[in-house]
């Protein structure tokens, strides 16, 4: 038995540790906004927030996660997450939308970070985070948009 803890509650599963966590999230718990895109760790498409910094889900096992809180798309909350999806709004940064829960939370876990980063900064913390739409100056605009928006 594995115990999780996700979105704050705490969930006991009956998966071998071994399990991506990615398909803890999405097989078990059908947590369906974290998205399955390469399986290696390249694109970014399943990052989540464990204990308080981005990992990419299909390469973090359940039970190296395990006793660390786990925030999902579902789940990313408070100010920083706040500002970090008004400003995706404002600026229109999604287009198919399919790399962006993952791009939300590495955005916010750089701003909760560092709340006024510079194009180096960000372009270093999205890296991971591959769009296929290549709506890279979107990102990075509403990046910076929300560090304005925290200022306020």
């Amino acid at each position: 038995m594995q115990v999780l803890t996700i979105n704050g509650q705490r969930r006991e599963l009956d998966v071998d540790p071994d399990m991506p966590l990615l398909w803890a999230i999405r097989d078990v718990l059908e947590l369906t906004g974290t998205k399955f895109g390469c399986g290696q760790a390249l694109c970014g498409a399943c990052t989540v927030m464990v204990d308080g910094m981005p990992a990419r889900s299909c390469q973090t096992s359940v039970g190296d996660a395990a006793g660390k809180p786990i925030v999902t798309i579902e789940g990313v909350d408070g100010k920083v997450a706040q500002a970090v999806q008004a400003a995706w709004i404002k600026l229109d940064v999604p287009q198919c939308g399919y790399c962006q829960s993952g791009q939300i939370i590495s955005a916010v876990g750089l701003l909760s970070q560092n709340r006024k980063p510079n194009d180096d900064e960000i372009d270093a913390a999205m890296s991971g985070n591959l769009c296929r739409c290549a709506t890279y100056h979107r990102i990075r605009g509403a990046i910076h948009e929300a560090a304005r928006m925290l200022e306020a």
